[in-house]
């Protein structure tokens, strides 16, 4: 199995241990899942962001980073945590500024999942 330097191996494993067959199936799923919900998170974010909505922030935020830490996106989930913490300081306007890098490395966990699911 070859992963990018955008995932983090051990947890892809992780995530490929949770299946009690150990097949590709399982994990294919659960990368659609996220790449069908993370962007409805970002696009939430932005909106709220947009409508100085500190509390919906700190939600999407929190959700995106959550959920790309299971895959060992850990870069973009850091950015989430500071969009986070941003928002949760009330510091919007921070929190906005770093909204084009979580997007920059968003597309890069959208093609490294893509890459290891096959499609």
């Amino acid at each position: 199995m070859t992963t990018s330097p955008t995932l983090n191996p051990d947890a892809i494993q992780a995530l490929r241990d949770l299946s009690p067959e150990g097949d590709s199936e399982f994990l294919r799923e659960l990368i659609a899942i996220y790449l069908a919900d993370t962007p409805r998170q970002l696009a939430q974010m932005e909106e709220a962001l947009a409508k100085a909505d500190a509390s919906l922030v700190i939600r999407a935020a929190h959700s995106i980073k959550g959920s790309s830490g299971n895959f060992g996106a850990q870069e973009f989930a850091r950015i989430a945590q500071e969009i986070e913490s941003h928002a949760k300081a009330n510091n919007l306007a921070a929190a906005s500024a770093a909204l084009p890098e979580l997007k920059l490395h968003f597309a890069r966990v959208v093609e490294a999942l893509k890459q290891l699911a096959g499609t």
